[in-house]
């Protein structure tokens, strides 16, 4: 309270009538700037029919010619990666290719996201080998088939805007966490030996690997094929125009396939069984396996890791384009769906991929159609030219994973968020540490709860501020005074009673939330003085009374409420006020 004011007896005060102030907390929180996108991402045309986007996803016939090109590009960047992810994840290549083939034609063929291409994601290998090596194959489909089932229903249950809730530092802290242990379990296929298995020791093991590679002639060959697909994706996007359209995998793919082919060359290459026989339903005994808790947690974290890459990923792919926007609870339908079916067959699970949809979209993509064809593309290659895939190194495509990994982890991204927010920053390297550390899971769920603890902490923001002015220890608050905060309003509370003054003042008209922890703190603080002999003004918030009751007497009487109102500007001028007190009894 600042300004001279009158002291005597009173039965209300208002206060100064500018109350625009009085909610510090709106500069705290700048929602605005947050959201940058709006100009670019107009969503009126998403329930339009007019105008460009509504065009591009609406009742206008597509381009059919554009829409066919830009499916081959989205096909030849999806090839590899189907191929590669299998081979990260320890199951046959074919399955990579089944789960690409689900993603172009049942998950593509829904309309939740026009342009957003699914297959099987870098970003859940790692979770796949570990499932695979612990329950086995069998039960990977089991796992992936009732993932599906709970992610169609979070999206009837219209639940799919929830995952959009989760911080944006435990994403990132997420998608780093993925990307540093694929790159270091990537490095030893692209020696063409195997890697030890868990995440710190693919780590640790890296010298003795290097020492492989210098000793070994065809380790060193298939290393430096590995090492020339990632050079090649970094300085791909500075080629020429026309060559750039061409993707960077395919482009390492030809290169690794022509190098196998030379003489004395004698690296691995990629194994590739038949497509159909592949195909396997799961039998009555591989439902037993749901008694376990394990397996239970294994189907949460798949729908919960598949559907919040997927949605975060449809939002990413929302910004790159002007055309319809994507219907979280329907896409999550469609990938429900998609896992659905993969679990059927026994398939690896299926999310939305960023490269494959930026690929999409890069490549003018409108409508649908060309994620559909896509799959199209996917099964009749792998059904009619599957010896071409035998001719691949699996270096090549480790090397391709690699670079896949680096882009999930993301290193630039831990400095940018150290600059923005330090909070976010611990929770983003807590989650990334913790899932290295641990498990995909636990790291998650480490994350979110760091996440939570730094949203109430400063939702908990409390200003106390405290002076004595001849007989009166004054104690100010303002912001939010939760139960987080009481050790430190415990403590302001104590300084004002150990002063000696005869008279204390409590002004928490401030505080815009005072819950019932502090203000029971509050309450027990100034009955103990009271009963002391210590006068305590207390001025709590509360609505706003602007005149005097009807009832008021026209002189106050022995039981009328007393203020003790400043007679000079008070030293904390930062500290605005409602536009109302509510009067309490003093002694």
């Amino acid at each position: 309270m600042s300004g001279a004011h009158a002291r005597g007896r009173t039965r209300s005060w208002r206060g100064p009538a500018p109350t625009a102030p009085a909610t510090p907390t709106a500069p705290a929180t700048p929602t605005a700037p947050a959201t940058p996108t709006a100009p670019t991402t107009p969503t009126a045309p998403a329930g339009t029919r007019s105008g460009a986007a509504g065009k591009a996803g609406g009742g206008a016939r597509p381009d059919l010619v554009n829409e066919i090109t830009a499916s081959f590009v989205v096909f030849l960047v999806a090839l590899p990666l189907c191929i590669g992810v299998a081979v990260a994840s320890g199951v046959p290549a074919e399955l990579g290719i089944i789960s690409g083939v689900i993603g172009g034609l049942v998950v593509g063929a829904i309309r939740g996201s026009t342009l957003q291409v699914s297959g099987p994601a870098a970003g859940l290998a790692a979770l796949v080998a570990e499932t695979v090596a612990e329950h086995g194959l069998a039960q990977l489909g089991v796992i992936v088939l009732f993932s599906g089932i709970l992610q169609i229903v979070l999206g009837v249950v219209r639940l799919g805007r929830m995952f959009q809730a989760i911080s944006l530092a435990v994403v990132q802290g997420m998608l780093a966490g993925i990307g540093l242990p694929l790159m270091f379990s990537q490095l030893y296929p692209m020696a063409d030996t195997k890697a030890p298995g868990a995440p710190l020791d693919n780590m640790a093991g890296v010298p003795d690997l290097i020492g492989t590679v210098l000793t070994d002639p065809q380790a060193l060959i298939a290393t430096l094929l590995g090492v020339a697909t990632i050079v090649l994706s970094f300085v791909w996007k500075k080629a020429p125009g026309p060559v750039r359209k061409i993707p960077a995998a395919l482009v390492a793919v030809a290169i690794g396939i022509a190098v196998a082919a030379l003489p004395g060359v004698e690296v691995k290459t990629l194994q590739v069984g038949n497509l159909l026989a592949s195909v396997r339903l799961p039998e009555a005994g591989d439902f037993a396996g749901l008694a376990d808790v394990a397996v239970l947690t294994s189907v949460v974290t798949f729908t919960v890791i598949a559907s919040a890459e997927s949605l975060f990923t449809a939002a990413a792919v929302d910004r790159m384009h002007s055309g319809p926007r994507t219907r979280y609870n329907t896409e999550l339908i469609a990938q429900g769906a998609g896992n659905t079916f993969a679990g059927l067959i026994g398939a690896l699970p299926i999310t939305a991929v960023v490269a494959r949809s930026s690929a999409n979209v890069q490549a003018g993509a409108k409508t649908r159609l060309s994620r559909t064809l896509h799959g199209l593309w996917l099964l009749a290659f792998a059904l009619l030219l599957p010896q071409v895939l035998a001719l691949i190194p699996i270096s090549v495509l480790a090397g391709v994973l690699v670079f896949s990994g680096w882009k999930l982890f993301a290193p630039e991204e831990f400095p940018k968020m150290w600059r923005q927010d330090r909070g976010e920053f611990v929770v983003m390297t807590v989650t990334t540490v913790v899932i290295v550390a641990t498990a995909l899971l636990e790291g998650v769920l480490v994350g979110l709860a760091a996440g939570i603890v730094l949203a109430a902490l400063r939702m908990s923001r409390t200003v106390i501020r405290q002076h004595v002015e001849e007989d009166t220890a004054k104690v100010v608050m303002a912001g939010n005074a939760t139960f987080l905060r009481l050790p430190e309003v415990i403590e302001a509370l104590e300084e004002a009673a150990a002063s000696g003054k005869p008279r204390i003042r409590l002004d928490l008209t401030g505080v815009t939330h005072l819950d019932h922890a502090c203000r029971n703190q509050v309450e027990e603080f100034t009955a103990q003085q009271r009963g002391a002999g210590i006068r305590v003004e207390l001025l709590m918030p509360g609505p706003a009374r602007t005149e005097a009751p009807a009832h008021a007497p026209a002189a106050p009487g022995p039981d009328a409420e007393w203020f003790y109102l400043d007679t000079t500007p008070s030293p904390l001028d930062d500290f605005t006020h409602a536009e109302s007190y509510r009067p309490v009894t003093s002694r």
